[in-house]
């Protein structure tokens, strides 16, 4: 039986030793090595790495006449000149002229004594932009077409978006034309030939002088033209939209159209065929415009014609009519401005128009703030703005006029509203 050496009674030591000088280190210490302090003094910090060195700045010997030339400069800022030349503008410019020099390696070489000041280098840069911009403004003005040169379609004034869409540039036109015969088969081509054909019977062409769109209800004459004088009997007459000169025989005169305004009336109240009464009016107020017919009588055909479409909510003869009645006021025309002003509120409101709103807020009068129309749609909108549904409803029941028609178009979107804030609350 084996004894081990701390068992035994013997005096031998036996030493154990682990050779560590072979083995290989398997990481890193767990420690960082210290230095004990042994005073109680702060130790000395160590000292900060040396800093690399800086490329040595380069010194820039600047010539006598360069010093001069700065001192001249400076002392011509200081002056007072009344060319609104400012002293930064001066400053920068000096620096700019040095600058380049100095780059150029050109400061022994310039003249610096007859070399221009910065306010004469300035003065020069004004003048030649002012030169140019003269320049182009004259050939403006050379090019601008005289009065007795025929205006191009893009400078007609108040020209529709329909004729804008429907009458390009001739030179566009052809240039399409000739670029679709270039390309297209025989057999498309023959086809387009007789389809132009078909239509040549009914239309004159872009250089007819009374073009028609789908929103227009009266052609759009040369100015040099003077007024058609209607010579026709008939008190009712379709609607067309002309494409050519209207001729006097199929033009009804101001005493036909009186008798033709009461016939229209007449037949509404007792038959309220709409489409035939709208084809009817949109004849008449054509009639009116060929003949250049603008008093009393015409505000009474618009206004009569502008009900009946509120009557029946059609929008966009409405508006038409609207558009037209507001020339019509503004020429001093007897008839229903405080109305239909009245009309155009209730109307932006259900557009919720803000900007269109603005501007009718901006151009009421003192006077027209007096009609009781418009003091209605005015408390309309009052009454909208601060969320009083109360009032809003109060005026519904009470709208004069027409103006119940024009309500019942956003009636039920502020209802929900309402709803709305009476749930939130």
């Amino acid at each position: 039986m084996t004894t081990a050496p701390w068992q035994s009674g013997t005096n031998d030591t036996t030493t154990i030793r682990l050779d560590l000088t072979n083995a290989s280190p398997l990481g890193s210490p767990a420690f960082t090595a210290v230095t004990a302090r042994r005073t109680l003094t702060r130790p000395t910090p160590a000292a900060a790495p040396p800093a690399p060195p800086q490329a040595a700045t380069v010194k820039i010997e600047w010539p006598q006449p360069v010093r001069d030339y700065v001192q001249r400069a400076f002392a011509d800022k200081n002056d007072s000149h009344p060319d609104g030349i400012e002293d930064s503008a001066i400053a920068a410019k000096l620096k700019a002229v040095i600058t380049q020099a100095a780059e150029a390696n050109q400061l022994n070489i310039i003249n610096w004594p007859s070399h221009p000041l910065p306010r004469e280098l300035l003065r020069i840069e004004r003048a030649a932009l002012m030169s140019a911009s003269k320049k182009r403004k004259s050939m403006d003005m050379e090019s601008t077409p005289d009065a007795s040169s025929p205006i191009p379609p893009w400078r007609v004034k108040n020209l529709s978006l329909a004729d804008r869409i429907t009458n390009p540039s001739p030179d566009k036109r052809q240039k399409k034309a000739d670029q679709f015969r270039a390309t297209a088969p025989p057999s498309k081509l023959s086809d387009l030939e007789k389809r132009r054909q078909r239509f040549a019977l009914g239309n004159q062409g872009p250089n007819s002088p009374y073009i028609s769109s789908p929103r227009d209800d009266s052609p759009m004459p040369d100015a040099n033209d003077g007024p058609c004088v209607g010579t026709s009997q008939e008190l009712e007459k379709n609607y067309f939209r002309l494409t050519a000169p209207p001729k006097p025989e199929t033009v009804r005169p101001l005493h036909i159209l009186k008798q033709t305004l009461d016939l229209l009336i007449r037949k509404w109240k007792d038959e309220h065929n709409y489409g035939y009464i709208c084809d009817q009016f949109k004849s008449l107020r054509q009639d009116l415009t060929v003949q250049h017919i603008k008093n009393d009588f015409t505000v009474r055909v618009y206004e009569a014609h502008a009900r009946i479409a509120l009557e029946k909510g059609d929008l966009g003869e409405y508006n038409q009519c609207q558009t037209q009645l507001r020339t019509l006021y503004k020429m001093k025309l007897r008839g229903s401005p405080g109305e239909f002003l009245a009309y155009r509120i209730l109307y932006t409101i259900y557009t919720c128009n803000r900007q269109t709103m603005n501007d009718v807020l901006a151009d009421l009068t003192s006077a027209d703030k007096q009609y009781p129309a418009v003091k209605h749609a005015l408390a309309v909108r009052a009454s909208l703005a601060t969320g009083n549904y109360h009032r809003f409803f109060r005026l519904f029941n009470e709208s004069p006029n027409m103006g119940a028609y024009l309500m019942d178009m956003f009636v039920n979107r502020e209802r929900v509203a309402a709803l709305a804030a009476i749930c939130r609350a």
